[in-house]
């Protein structure tokens, strides 16, 4: 595992579980909740899958499990892949209340068992944020390309790279030029909501984010076939970007269905 990875490990196992505690509600609480509507809990993602039932899901960087629970309640095998061993915690008690299966791998990411996974996965699926802990987004593409069947399908939903410039989600990140490749520290996205003195001590992320056209091109790069790339409001500013989603298909025929 390389230097920046462990870094983020370290930050992502630091307080994880009490915030998804504080944040989402106990396990059997977030579990009720997810169950009474699985596709409200997916937010506007749901819309880029063609069907959930018994599709194999990778679920990149899939923090606690609220999104992975919700794809297994509507009959979709889930495999998530994080670093955080506080993230599975709670991601596998939310399963457990939720009377569904999902498999949890605590590893990083580049370093996924490709013996074992490489062709395995139908879709492979990622939200709320992650391309930012990756220094080379085409080792990261790269990955993702490996992890699908022939005619799979990737959705990459992220931060908006707005957010380099302009700290639209308030998330009182570091803010650069826009064509800066620098790698910087970052705070954890929970810090914010603790005292001073509490955020003080938490450990910092290794960051690094894209512009538009890195994101593409890496997606291209990587062999896959560009389906859609859409671009979807801040919800802290309905009048500026907040998120992109991209999908695209391991396969050189025609595209995927538009939604």
């Amino acid at each position: 595992m390389i230097k920046s990875s462990k870094q983020n490990k370290e930050a992502w196992e630091f307080n994880a579980y009490d915030f998804w505690v504080k944040e989402a509600g106990l396990p059997r609480e977030k579990a009720k909740k997810l169950l009474a509507d699985p596709v409200r809990s997916l937010r506007f993602h749901a819309s880029y899958f063609d069907s959930f039932q018994g599709i194999k899901v990778a679920n990149i960087c899939g923090s606690c499990g609220k999104k992975a629970v919700a794809l297994a309640a509507l009959g979709a095998d889930v495999t998530v892949f994080d670093i955080s061993e506080e993230n599975k915690k709670y991601a596998t008690e939310l399963a457990d209340a939720a009377h569904v299966a999902i498999h949890y791998e605590v590893c990083d990411v580049l370093e996924i068992n490709l013996h074992k996974y490489a062709g395995y996965f139908d879709v492979v699926f990622m939200e709320g944020g992650i391309l930012h802990y990756f220094h080379n987004i085409s080792d990261f593409m790269q990955i993702m390309y490996a992890l699908l069947k022939p005619e799979g399908y990737m959705i990459c939903s992220d931060f908006h790279p707005l957010t380099k410039i302009y700290d639209v989600l308030d998330f009182q990140q570091p803010i650069m030029g826009y064509f800066s490749t620098q790698i910087f520290e970052g705070e954890m996205p929970h810090a914010r909501f603790h005292d001073e003195k509490t955020r003080k001590t938490f450990p910092k992320c290794s960051l690094r984010k894209y512009t538009i056209s890195e994101i593409i091109n890496a997606v291209v790069g990587s062999g896959f076939v560009l389906n859609r790339f859409d671009e979807h409001p801040a919800w802290t500013n309905p009048d500026l970007p907040g998120e992109f989603t991209i999908t695209a298909n391991k396969r050189s025929g025609s595209p995927r269905r538009q939604v």
